[in-house]
């Protein structure tokens, strides 16, 4: 049985974003699948890396909570907007907190290699722009999923991982957002 974690990566609790996680929950749980949800903007944590990976910051509550729900999915699913081309700030703050060796990943001994401790995962990246997404690839290199899916997602064993582009949100009209909202609770569903 699947087992989904979602993240929502948007701070705005009014935002189009809270309106896709709940939708694509709702039919994840019509479908039987067993779901986690994380909230990064109601969580308690310094989002800054304070220092580098030099010394590890103890983890707050929060980010052990966030931890055990990503390790206990078989599936991830990451519902973030795209601003200035990146993450929003706390959902990267969140993402350098708890991406650390030894607890996604670990580098081996006198090696540059290393081990991919979130193997057997998959994940799905729904991400909202205010441009068309195939405008976001083709002009700008789509850095945010390079980001997350290449250098974050899959350096640490997660794979495959699949993206849904939903824009242009700048200016949609309410019956868009409506089949934005019906098009992600579908893709919910379709977890088995």
């Amino acid at each position: 049985m699947k087992r989904i974690t979602v993240i929502n990566g948007h701070p705005n609790k009014d935002s189009l974003n809270y309106g896709l996680v709940e939708a694509y929950i709702q039919g994840a749980k019509e479908n039987g699948v067993e779901v986690r949800e994380i909230t990064v903007a109601n969580m308690n944590f310094n989002a800054n890396l304070q220092y580098g990976y030099q010394k590890r910051m103890e983890l707050e509550p929060d980010l052990v909570m966030a931890i055990d729900n990503i390790k206990w999915a078989n599936h991830l699913v990451w519902i973030h907007p795209v601003w200035w081309g990146g993450l929003p700030a706390l959902l990267k703050g969140f993402i350098d907190r708890i991406f650390l060796p030894g607890i996604m990943y670990q580098y081996r001994e006198n090696s540059m290699l290393w081990d991919k401790l979130l193997r057997g995962k998959t994940a799905h990246i729904i991400t909202t722009l205010d441009q068309p997404g195939w405008y976001y690839r083709l002009m700008y290199g789509r850095p945010s999923v390079n980001q997350l899916k290449k250098s974050t997602l899959q350096f640490c064993g997660v794979s495959p991982v699949k993206v849904t582009y939903i824009g242009i949100v700048r200016n949609s009209t309410e019956e868009q957002r409506m089949k934005w909202v019906a098009k992600v609770k579908r893709l919910g569903k379709q977890l088995k």
